[in-house]
């Protein structure tokens, strides 16, 4: 989508594989077997602008715009580098705090987040709710001038690392979506606990946990926007969130298969390229014709974003297509890497096991069939 792009663009996308060839490349194994990235990491990152790239300078952010953040995504999945958990702190957790935040809440968070020095996580998903996010059974609770937190989360993004939680709860267990709330959660308040840091089939680097609130006393002033809200705030993020879950796929479709053809045109089988088999040659055009209408397809979603027009039913057909297309691509460009493509050695088997979550977060297949087909 260089049609998109500006020069000023295209010199981020040099910072980006500079930072990425010297940072991130050269460690990456070693995270994938630690379960996390190194925490200097991130200052490095803050220190190179790849930190809440969109967020205004006022704030300590870059001042980029969308296309910024979809250079920043592209480049690293074109890598499959998914240990840095920089999208969900600066696409999704800063994006909260810089929407709903009061001005006193910008001033302190996001300056630290975009340096690197204060980790934000998003915490959704409960061990009994997944989608369903009005139906999260923690609490807060108010007394007085606090809330108090109680529950338990799960497979929380930057959740071994993380400095600042956005809660989702419920201020009032007797509404549904109307009584779910944002709370701005410090990992040092007394009662807060970090669980295990999960196994997965993928984002091997990415650290992934349990959280635990245990009656977490935090003031009424680090509560995000209005009370009884959330719901909304979660609901009006959503279409972006899902956006960029496609421009990542996208990303690594491409990837895959420029990997695919550099290695059947050298992997030899009785006694010639794979390539030259017709089988492979019908398997990488069928590749090729999916990976240019994916590109096309999510352009036009990108198109819409940026003019303001891409509504939810839409942003839920781009990550559903989308995501279910990589699932697609990395199966076929596997199987004719043959054995090696099993091999985590190989960057295809690493986008394989990565490629399968993409169907899951950010709002599983089923329930994007389900958004969609409401819009009907």
């Amino acid at each position: 989508m260089t049609q998109l792009f500006t020069a000023e663009h295209e010199n981020f996308r040099t910072t980006v594989r500079r930072f990425i060839e010297k940072e991130i490349a050269p460690y990456h194994a070693q995270w994938e077997k630690d379960g996390v990235v190194s925490r200097d990491l991130w200052r490095k990152a803050g220190a190179a602008g790849l930190l809440l790239t969109d967020i205004p300078d006022e704030y300590g952010g870059a001042g980029g715009d969308f296309l910024t953040i979809n250079v920043l995504t592209e480049e690293l999945m074109r890598g499959m580098y998914t240990g840095p958990g920089f999208r969900v702190h600066s696409d999704i957790v800063a994006r909260y705090v810089y929407h709903y935040g009061s001005e006193a809440q910008k001033r302190k968070w996001l300056p630290r987040m975009a340096s690197g020095d204060v980790i934000g996580a998003i915490a959704m998903t409960e061990p009994g709710t997944g989608s369903d996010l009005q139906s999260v059974r923690t609490t807060a609770i108010r007394d007085g001038d606090d809330y108090i937190v109680s529950g338990q989360k799960t497979f929380i993004t930057n959740g071994q690392l993380a400095d600042l939680i956005i809660v989702i709860a419920k201020t009032d267990t007797s509404e549904g979506a109307k009584g779910v709330t944002l709370i701005l959660v410090e990992a040092d308040r007394p009662g807060f606990t970090r669980g295990r840091n999960l196994e997965k089939i993928g984002l091997k680097a990415q650290d992934t946990s349990e959280l635990f609130f245990d009656n977490v006393r935090v003031p009424v002033t680090n509560r995000l926007g209005d009370e009884g809200r959330g719901f909304g705030y979660l609901m009006q993020e959503l279409p972006r969130e899902r956006l960029l879950i496609g421009i990542g796929a996208v990303a690594a479709m491409e990837a895959v298969l420029d990997w695919t053809l550099a290695y059947t045109r050298e992997r030899k089988a009785f006694g010639k390229p794979i390539i030259d088999f017709q089988n492979s040659r019908f398997k990488l055009a069928e590749v090729k014709t999916e990976v240019s209408i994916a590109r096309v397809y999510l352009n036009h979603c990108v198109e819409q974003h940026l003019n303001g027009t891409l509504d939810v039913p839409t942003a839920a057909m781009c990550k559903l297509w989308l995501t279910e297309c990589y699932g697609r691509v990395v199966d076929t460009c596997l199987q004719l890497h043959g054995g090696y493509g099993y091999m985590w050695e190989y960057p295809v088997a690493r986008a394989y096991a990565d490629a399968r979550v993409q169907r899951i977060f950010g709002g599983a297949s089923e329930i994007m069939k389900e958004i969609i087909g409401r819009s009907l």
